[in-house]
């Protein structure tokens, strides 16, 4: 394989997740943040688009006066009745749940007389209705969620890009280690800060893998399944990097090998 390394900018292929092994972890961060960003943007616009948009719509179908009291739901429209329906969600009311109204969506939220069922792939689930007065209507409703959900949008995107951050961190500190292992056993020069840059970087491919897989799923073109498949796929090719990359690092001579301290940061690029 060609030994030369290239300066480190795009970690798509394992020459290009090599070369951050060699540049600042500054870059590495820098390269993070951007991949978390967009992931960040993908999730918020399809949380938004998928699933609070489909809540509003259902809040505006809710009567002008109605709650849930004494854990009991006082619906004085017609039941069942579907509230709103997306491909991915959908809300509707069956104060005996009766089964009548079922939506293709992917989880269906269903208000009956005392508790509230979450069907979806996996079955149902369901909650009885918290003791007290919760307002069921949408004069009390529908200002508080449009207030809201801009900044549940933004709490989103938020959480995605610090979650990102923290887990990424995380997991270069546990795949470094064999990465390290795969340079030291392939007389690479690849030390343990360097093995930890690296793994990090060839955390990215897998990323911009399960954003495109995300992607794809909003435009209703795969089921959850498949959405659990990429998720699983996006893992292994982290993993392919992991191993592959220290291929694409120069060789080591020898007697630099032998009087070497791993725990040493090269020179940085």
């Amino acid at each position: 394989m060609e030994e030369r390394v290239k300066t480190a900018w795009l970690p798509i292929t394992p020459r290009g997740v090599a070369a951050f092994a060699r540049a600042k972890a500054g870059r590495l961060w820098l390269v993070q943040f951007i991949v978390a960003l967009a992931a960040a943007a993908l999730i918020g616009w399809f949380v938004d688009a998928a699933w609070f948009s489909v809540m509003r719509a259902a809040i505006h179908q809710f009567p002008v006066d109605g709650g849930i009291r004494f854990q009991h739901l006082n619906w004085p429209d017609e039941s069942p009745h579907l509230l709103a329906e997306g491909h991915f969600l959908a809300f509707s009311v069956d104060e005996d749940n009766t089964g009548a109204v079922r939506s293709p969506a992917h989880v269906q939220v269903e208000f009956g007389d005392n508790r509230v069922r979450f069907h979806s792939l996996l079955g149902y689930r369901e909650q009885k209705y918290p003791q007290g007065w919760i307002p069921f209507n949408r004069t009390k409703l529908e200002p508080v969620w449009d207030a809201w959900q801009p900044m549940l949008v933004a709490g989103v995107v938020l959480s995605v890009v610090i979650g990102l951050f923290i887990s990424w961190t995380l997991l270069a500190s546990i795949y470094f280690v064999p990465v390290w292992l795969v340079g030291f056993f392939t007389n690479r020069d690849l030390n343990l800060r360097a093995s930890w840059k690296l793994a990090g970087a060839a955390l990215m491919p897998g990323a911009l893998f399960l954003m495109a897989t995300i992607f794809v799923y909003s435009l209703g073109l795969l089921d959850v399944v498949q959405l659990m498949a990429g998720f699983v796929l996006h893992v292994v090719i982290g993993w392919v990097y992991f191993f592959t990359a220290p291929f694409f690092l120069p060789k080591e001579s020898a007697s630099a090998k032998a009087g070497k301290n791993p725990f040493v940061s090269e020179k940085k690029s």
